[in-house]
């Protein structure tokens, strides 16, 4: 099943020739082509490990593709910590916001597709690294009601490379969203393989649905 996006996509990147180095040297490769759209939600999966989070930083440079994350605010209060955070290109949300977190992301994707501004921010659905049922739903709720794409990278150990080429453009039929994504990501497998969680929303309240990277 094809995605709504083809190669060759618009927003394309310089990466670091020092970290596509390490990556040789680690024996890790990108499947990479760029972005279709200024922004959109990157779907990282599966997270399995500790060696995830630096694994896809190294990646990241490695293509030098901006994306942003979401944390929890008080972590950038840290001094040095909270900076780090935000050089890595975290972004702060409160748990305590009437908004939630999807709200206030969402709201801060509307912006910056209103001013025409790259926004991309990439996160783990399955939100730990123990095995769960499924994934949590902010991601879809976020790249739905801000009207983005979802790109699926997919961290695949098996093989050690990057698989990050396709986009989704949501329907608002989870079921069907969440098939077309499980399809291309069938041949992912973390570190741990037994942990991935299977590519279905968990059907949970909104607190468990607003994960915040902690």
């Amino acid at each position: 099943m094809g995605m709504d996006f083809q190669p060759p996509y618009p927003v394309q990147f310089r990466g670091s020739g020092l970290a596509r180095w390490l990556l040789r040297v680690l024996g890790w490769r990108v499947d990479f082509e760029g972005l279709p759209t200024q922004q959109g939600v990157i779907v990282v999966y599966p997270h399995t490990s500790n060696w995830d989070f630096p694994i896809a930083v190294l990646l990241k440079w490695a293509v030098g593709i901006p994306v942003m994350f979401w944390g929890k605010h008080t972590l950038f209060r840290i001094p040095l910590f909270g900076a780090w955070l935000g050089w890595l290109g975290g972004v702060p949300v409160s748990r305590a916001s009437p908004q939630g977190v999807v709200g206030q992301m969402t709201a801060l994707m509307k912006q910056k597709k209103a001013l025409g501004q790259y926004f991309w921010l990439a996160l783990s659905p399955e939100g730990t690294r123990r095995l769960t049922g499924g994934w949590r739903s902010g991601f879809y709720r976020l790249a739905l009601e801000a009207d983005v794409p979802v790109g699926l990278a997919g961290l695949d150990y098996s093989r050690k490379r990057l698989v990050f080429r396709d986009f989704v453009r949501l329907s608002g039929n989870q079921d069907h969203d969440l098939q077309r994504m499980a399809q291309v990501l069938t041949d992912i497998h973390g570190l741990r393989a037994g942990a991935a969680a299977p590519v279905r929303l968990i059907k949970s309240g909104r607190a468990q649905a607003d994960t915040i990277a902690k």
